[in-house]
């Protein structure tokens, strides 16, 4: 068949030069079409449910609104996980379904169940818009001009966020910061009871009195005149008119009981920037699988069209863009790409020694790259980081096949060559037919090794599953290119003269044969050697830690502040604005500091009022005093130390949000202790936390823990409310309106919606000892009864939160480790606390976050790399016909490995998914060399040659192409390996391992193999 290929091509070659063009034009337009971001994909199927229960505590949210959400979820189809957070007044349930779920198809689901649950009176909200956990694209504060906060809101509400979210891509818009402006009532008490009214009659004056409405069509002749009822409310004064009740001729209007204003509501957040006062900030949040870079240049776009419709001096200040990420870290697999392509070039000149022939390889290059791009494009992938670096890493391997098809057609042209007299054409057939088996067999070994990485799951699935394929892609590309439009192009280039050979490989050649010499004479030596190299392979395996992945630099840093849990808004709020001083006068690399406390609009990170998200925008790295980000976040440490009762955690806006999307918490290690009790889980998990502290290498220490809130606890007693004519649900309704506030409507204006709540006076909200001398209305109208005559009151404490996980409480505590590997890390940390906090019945402990992620990769590889090395024994198998010879050239292997682990080993690098990559790499490169070897050696053998001479003249003749696959390869990762931007840390220990495992395996294949094959490669 590969035969009928190439006399195809070669017959063809008009066609298959048009249809490569066409091919090619077809890639440069699906390049420009792919959707460019910095990650891909890396969120599973996830629906939120956010739910806002005005006033209810983290209890009751859970009892009244979590659990029977959660009984009638639990169980979905393709449901894999179930958690939860109760917080004051907001319930925030996520679920992930299997891999491959449809999300629209779960977000049905979720919404029919949904559907069946009876919440309580007042309990609002629903499923979060369909974006993932990276989709905060774009932030922005409002600046400038002499606008307060609420009108800055209002801004925001009403002019910016209805526009950007028409643009495509985007799924909402998130509000955060400022004061939502609202009409409020608040009555006077005595007057309200003298008129033996409540605060509920009044809230339902209020809404009957606010309505226009149709009322259908009037015959007038030979016309129809529509009827509209107007009545709504326009203003305050429509609303001081509203008549209560008349009696014995009077009118009470709401004006005559009650102080009508524009006040703001209930704040359950705050945002403050660069310790200079309160902002309003928006977030972009982008729909999932929308193209980043195009959302962003989008936004920008619009919010420069509204720039002049914005009040005289109002700018919208961004202080994060997803698009920056984009460009630094495609940017840097980019460079490296280009600069690889370039040595390899290089090298192919240096190697071939041959302007033409070079020439004719080396455009395999982009032929491949521009298949790559159209296969991408067909699969849906975007261009980003890991697909890119897919390529990059291919970049040495897909010249290859060409290589060697063009170095056996310039030796069939050699006018000294046997058949010599065929026609051109000919012999070009014969030399590319007689390599095509072997080429197309160790093309298939190197995408074999690299499809486990297809089979990961998790994090480490989404992010080198693209690697994977584009790997595949590309040498799948170089595959057809070498036997199609390489042969047509070297009949066309390629003259016919003697082959002499280049400068470089007489003088490799001259270094290379008194090696071989000296190995097949003393082999005794060199399997000592081989040994020996081995045993320090796998002592230096044992001292390379293991940890899942390196961090990548996202550019900015992003500082997680806890603090006391009974906290108030505004105490919190001043506390933000004293750490954002202290750290803006003492780390000049700070460009600004934007902090957000408490929950979001949309309610996407429902924090509590005693956390902040302290975003951290930094100069260029030119500017710093030391460009050395860990140097830095220990000069903010040294800054944050000097707040005492004040927790803090360093993470990246990508890297926490990855974080919370796989474990719900924000660290490299989080412990979870589950259990019934909401006190033991807490105590249990303070306990862990102080034992992580005196682990070495603990970083970052934070317990989550859900007690410590100060709580005001009114025990209604029923017999009391019910002789004073109320319910206890009347009380409860009562109080909640008094400090909360009731909904009484809504005022539509022109162009925005203002609530109406009727609310008690200011005073008693800030006055917990005149809160409990309040006077509530009597239900009989008989005047008014003391809060303390219907009720017990107490302060107690109480939690903060309630997190729960697939229906079970826990308490988390989360770490980031610094200075060693994160797997010896977690072991000497689970042995710690097993030995010092030991557990009460019915509870335990989970170890998540990234160690959790590290071990699923290594029990996934460590099963499907074994089934790729079988599959691998089969090929050669069925290449040589020989068991013997496909052990010997998997017996290659091994030696490769060791260089690999060395190299890690001496630069301090720890085994990673990158690095486990770099391995599978190093396999299919050592068992494609040993290919090429015993392939020539059986072409040799077949001739009758004795086994002395085929060993010593095939390797010989097949020095060039070994050195070449592993120079071309290891100096094409090169790039990579000196590269300074975002996702070069996630590509180096990969280069590191590559590089370091070709040298050993290049030089043993040269040296040990020939030796081997001699003893052992007879048929």
């Amino acid at each position: 068949m590969l035969g009928r290929l190439v006399e195809f091509s070669l017959t063809q070659r008009v066609l298959v030069l048009v249809a490569a063009a066409g091919l090619a034009l077809a890639g440069a337009l699906a390049f420009l079409k792919l959707p460019v971001d910095a990650y891909p994909d890396i969120a599973p199927t996830q629906v939120k449910l956010i739910l806002k229960a005005p006033g209810m505590t983290p209890e009751e949210v859970e009892s009244r609104v979590v659990a029977p959400l959660e009984l009638e979820l639990l169980g979905l189809p393709n449901g894999t996980m179930l958690r939860s957070t109760a917080k004051y007044a907001i319930a925030d349930i996520t679920l992930d379904f299997a891999e491959g779920t449809d999300i629209y198809w779960a977000r049905q689901q979720v919404a029919e169940r949904f559907g069946n649950v009876v919440l309580p009176d007042g309990v609002g909200g629903g499923l979060a818009p369909i974006a993932t956990p990276l989709s905060d694209l774009f932030m922005f504060t409002i600046e400038g001009g002499d606008l307060e906060l609420a009108e800055r809101r209002a801004l925001l509400d009403w002019v910016i966020r209805p526009a950007l979210r028409t643009i495509p891509g985007v799924a909402d818009v998130n509000a955060l910061g400022g004061e939502v402006s609202s009409y409020v009532v608040v009555p006077d008490r005595a007057a309200l009871s003298a008129a033996g009214l409540h605060f509920r009659d009044l809230a339902d004056a209020l809404e009957r009195n606010n309505r226009n409405d149709g009322s259908g069509r009037l015959g007038d002749g030979e016309e129809a005149l529509v009827v509209r009822a107007e009545g709504a409310v326009r203003g305050l004064e429509d609303l001081r008119r509203i008549v209560l009740k008349v009696q014995d001729g009077i009118t009470l209007r709401v004006g005559d009981v009650a102080q009508v204003r524009m006040a703001g509501m209930t704040r359950y957040g705050a945002v403050t920037r660069d310790g200079q006062g309160e902002a309003v900030q928006g977030i972009v949040v982008g729909l999932r699988g929308a193209d980043a870079g195009a959302v962003v240049s989008a936004v920008r776009a619009r919010l420069a069209e509204l720039a002049p419709q914005l009040p005289a001096g109002v700018r919208v200040e961004p202080f994060y863009d997803r698009s920056a990420l984009i460009d630094r870290a495609v940017g840097t697999v980019t460079k490296a790409l280009l600069e690889a392509t370039v040595l390899v070039v290089v090298l192919l000149l240096l190697f071939l020694g041959e302007l033409r022939a070079a020439l004719v390889v080396a455009l395999t290059l982009p032929f491949a790259a521009l298949l790559t791009f159209l296969m991408m494009r067909a699969f849906g992938m975007s261009a980003n980081l890991m697909s890119l670096g897919g390529l990059a890493i291919a970049i040495g391997m897909l010249v290859d096949a060409a290589v060697v098809v063009v170095e056996n057609t310039v030796s069939r042209l050699d006018p000294d060559a046997s058949g010599a007299g065929l026609p051109r054409l000919h012999r070009v057939f014969a030399a590319v037919r007689e390599v095509a088996a072997p080429v197309a067999s160790g093309i298939l070994i190197i995408c074999l090794v690299f499809l486990p990485l297809l089979t990961l799951e998790g994090l480490e699935g989404k992010l080198f599953g693209p690697v994977a394929l584009t790997i595949v892609f590309a040498l799948a590309g170089s595959l057809l290119l070498s036997l199609t439009v390489i042969p047509v192009l070297a009949s066309l280039l390629l003259r016919e003269r003697a082959h002499s050979e280049p400068w470089l490989m007489r003088k490799l050649d001259a270094l290379y044969m008194p090696l071989l010499d000296g190995a097949l004479a003393r082999p005794r030596r060199v399997a000592i050697g081989a040994g020996a190299a081995l045993l320090l392979g796998v002592a230096a395996w044992f001292g390379v830690g293991k940890t899942f992945l390196p961090t990548m630099d996202e550019g900015d840093l992003l500082v997680q502040l806890a603090k006391l849990p009974s906290i108030g808004i505004e105490s919190s709020v001043e506390q933000d604005l004293a750490v954002e001083r202290a750290l803006k006068a003492r780390v000049p690399e700070i460009l600004h500091v934007i902090a957000r406390v408490g929950s979001d609009e949309l309610g996407l990170d429902p924090m509590g009022l005693n956390e902040s998200d302290v975003f951290l925008e930094l100069k260029p790295k030119a500017q710093w005093r030391k460009p050395d980000k860990e140097w830095l976040a220990d000069q903010i440490r040294t800054v944050l130390e000097d707040f005492p009762g004040v927790g803090y955690g360093f993470t990246q806006p990508i890297e926490m949000r990855v974080s919370e999307m796989l474990t719900g918490s924000r660290g490299d290690v989080a412990v979870k202790v589950f259990g019934p009790e909401l006190a033991t889980v807490n105590q249990l998990g303070t306990r862990i936390a102080q034992v992580l502290q005196d682990v070495a290498g603990a970083q970052d220490v934070l317990a989550q823990t859900a007690e410590g809130v100060e709580y005001l606890r009114l025990q209604i007693d029923a017999q009391a409310a019910g002789r004073a004519g109320l319910a206890v649900a009347d009380v409860q309704d009562e109080l909640r309106a008094q400090i909360e506030g009731l909904p009484a409507g809504t005022v539509i204006a022109p162009d925005r919606r203002i609530p109406v709540l009727v609310r008690g006076d200011a005073g008693v909200q800030q006055d917990p000892a005149r809160f409990e001398r309040l006077l509530l209305a009597r239900g009989d109208g008989a005047g008014e009864v003391p809060l303390s005559a219907l009720a017990q009151i107490e302060r107690s404490t109480g939690p903060v939160a309630v997190r729960r996980e697939n229906g079970s409480r826990f308490a988390l505590v989360q770490a980031n480790v610094d200075g060693r590997d994160l797997v010896g890390f977690v072991e000497e940390a689970r042995a710690r606390v097993a030995g010092e906090v030991p557990l009460p019945e019915g509870y335990r402990i989970v170890w998540g976050g990234q160690f959790e992620n590290q071990q699923r990769a290594a029990a996934r590889l460590g099963m499907v790399v074994p089934v790729a090395i079988g599959l691998i024994f089969l090929v050669l198998f069925s290449t040589f016909g020989s068991m013997r010879q496909a052990l010997l050239v998997l017996g290659n292997v091994p030696f490769a490995m060791v260089g690999g682990v060395l190299a890690l080993w001496l630069t301090g690098q720890y085994l990673s998914v990158p690095a486990s990559i770099g391995f599978i790499a190093l396999l299919g490169i050592a068992v494609l060399n040993g290919l090429v070897l015993v392939e020539h050696f059986n072409q040799l053998s077949a001739t009758g040659m004795a086994m002395a001479t085929v060993v010593r003249e095939g390797a010989r003749r097949r020095l060039r192409p070994v050195l070449m696959t592993a120079s071309i390869t290891g100096l094409g990762l090169v790039p990579l390996l000196f590269a300074s931007g975002p996702g070069s840390e996630i590509q180096r220990p990969l280069a590191i391992v590559v590089i370091g495992g070709l040298v050993s395996s290049t030089a043993l294949t040269l040296l040990l193999l020939p030796v081997l094959f001699r003893r052992f490669g007879a048929r």
